[in-house]
């Protein structure tokens, strides 16, 4: 059951105004991408990581990769004006053959556990995400006034990491941008395309890191996972 993982790290993260490349923010003294390296690169089915970039940050990131000792990085790949293009051109860095997982660089709480059981629902369907139950009420609103309440039971919350047999995703990738699409995620892509998507149980630790008081909650779950 062994997969090689593409994780796209080139974006700057805007929303989370740190005047940096939101990757670099260090989190209990270590960068939030090298939390999300460490998970793949102590674990025993990943063979090798495929870390997308921004070019000018290059050096940088070959000193992180030096300084804390991952050692399965096996490709710095330049990313691309979106996140799309970005996962499209570290996709071409996969080894034939091999199941891909495709995960944000700023999700470092994702577990070995979760990671197998959708490399396993991958490989059955070809196909799988992470995801959890939306716990909050869903309400659309329309020019400021809530026109109806989302019926919740059948709604999920995705996550990455997003696993694929290396074809099934790459057709799905050269579909869409022979017909200019931008999916919000890759598994759009592939339910796009008119393939299912099967859907694995993700944790709500799991989080994105994205604005500021995201990084809070990182914190706490770092001072949790210390007293387990």
């Amino acid at each position: 059951m062994n997969y090689q993982v593409v994780i796209p790290a080139a974006g700057q993260g805007k929303r989370m105004n740190a005047g940096k490349n939101k990757q670099f923010i260090k989190l209990n003294h270590a960068p939030i991408i090298i939390h999300t390296l460490r998970v793949f690169d102590s674990h025993p089915f990943c063979s090798g990581i495929i870390l997308v970039i921004n070019e000018q940050e290059r050096d940088d990131f070959l000193r992180l990769l030096k300084h804390y000792h991952i050692k399965k990085v096996k490709s710095l790949v330049s990313g691309g004006s979106e996140r799309q293009y970005s996962v499209y051109n570290g996709l071409q860095a996969v080894d034939e053959g091999e199941l891909v997982l495709v995960h944000d660089g700023a999700r470092p709480f994702i577990s070995h556990e979760k990671i197998e059981d959708l490399v396993h629902k991958a490989k059955e369907t070809g196909a799988a995400t992470l995801g959890v139950p939306v716990k909050d009420t869903i309400k659309r609103v329309q020019n400021g006034v809530v026109v109806e309440t989302v019926e919740r039971s059948t709604l999920v919350s995705i996550q990455t990491p997003q696993a694929f047999i290396l074809p099934i995703i790459l057709d799905a990738h050269h579909q869409a941008n022979k017909e200019n699409y931008l999916g919000t995620d890759d598994a759009s892509l592939i339910e796009r395309a008119g393939r299912p998507v099967s859907i694995v149980l993700g944790d709500y630790t799991n989080i994105k890191l994205t604005t500021p008081e995201d990084l809070i909650i990182a914190n706490a779950i770092l001072s949790g996972q210390k007293h387990i």
